[in-house]
């Protein structure tokens, strides 16, 4: 987003005025809750009709989460299994739709069980209505859930 400090000045994102309850300052407050480790803060974003989607889960595990009591349930323990303690390399674009952004970043942090650094690269796709999430639809490597689950 243009003038944000890991992405200045993007060429392709038009300079847009800032809505306190816009996209881009509810995916911070995201980030910095999750940095947190507050997952009731992270999930209170979330509208209560809100949808989750993962389009690259593996099999046995949730493609879809219709609800903000189904993404609380989902993120139960999450913490307990992955402490993340940095969120870099993020790239937030804008879109032609107010309500609408595509954010690219990687987190990184340790395995509790083992430990063992974790770093994951993410694609979301935020909705944001109202200054809650309505719609969050996350690319990532299912890859790196093994890696957790073996710990």
């Amino acid at each position: 987003m243009p003038g944000h400090p890991e992405n200045p000045g993007h060429p392709e994102c038009p300079e847009r005025p800032e809505r306190p309850g816009g996209p881009v300052p509810v995916f911070r407050r995201a980030v910095e809750h999750l940095l947190a480790h507050d997952m009731a803060a992270f999930t209170a974003l979330y509208a209560d009709d809100a949808v989750m989607e993962f389009p690259f889960a593996p099999p046995g595990r949730p493609q879809r989460l219709d609800g903000r009591a189904a993404v609380e349930a989902y993120l139960d323990g999450y913490t307990d299994m992955v402490d993340i303690q940095r969120v870099h390399d993020v790239t937030v674009h804008e879109t032609a739709d107010p309500e609408v952004i595509v954010a690219e970043m990687a987190a990184s942090g340790r395995v509790v069980a083992t430990g063992a650094p974790y770093t994951a690269r993410y694609v979301a796709v935020l909705t944001v209505v109202d200054g809650r999430i309505r719609h969050y639809r996350d690319y990532w490597n299912p890859l790196m859930l093994q890696e957790v689950a073996a710990a």
